[in-house]
């Protein structure tokens, strides 16, 4: 990538490759760990108790209660992340609470963690591209304008 020519380069680079880098790290990072612990059997076990169905073109996504087993601590309405096939309004499944901001993780796994992991590694990778890029910019930038300098003269001495 010697010159970035072109607007769609200019764009891509200037504005997606920073909004990428925003996205992926902002949301995939976030919960990342808790993503991690819930697939390696971490975190609070309890039940899930599912009151309403959100869907999409593309999925469908359950939204409950959540009670922990031991001791009793409750989160409403969260949402069940790898949820069961076959849940229906009023159902429940098992989940764990792992800390995640918007929801718990069902017990029968999924691809949640990867889809994460790839989020957050896709922002990573766009930011540093990005600083890359930008240094490179500057770097050749100076050195552009140090070689089209004229050179300093001096008058001659009497």
């Amino acid at each position: 990538m010697e010159k970035i020519n072109g607007w769609r380069t200019k764009v891509f680079v200037w504005i997606g490759l920073p909004v990428i880098a925003a996205i992926g790290l902002m949301l995939g990072a976030t919960d990342l760990a808790p993503t991690w612990e819930a697939k390696n059997g971490g975190g609070t076990p309890g039940t899930f108790t599912a009151v309403d169905e959100e869907c999409s073109r593309r999925n469908c996504e359950w939204h409950g209660d959540f009670v922990a087993t031991e001791g009793g601590a409750r989160r409403a309405d969260v949402i069940l992340y790898d949820a069961p096939d076959g849940l229906t309004r009023g159902g429940t499944a098992e989940a764990r609470d792992t800390g995640a901001r918007k929801g718990v993780f069902s017990t029968t796994g999924g691809s949640t963690w990867l889809l994460l992991t790839g989020l957050t590694v896709a922002g990573l990778a766009a930011a540093v591209a990005w600083v890359v890029i930008i240094v490179r910019t500057v770097r050749r930038r100076r050195s552009a304008d140090e070689t089209s300098a004229p050179p300093t003269t001096f008058a001659p001495s009497r």
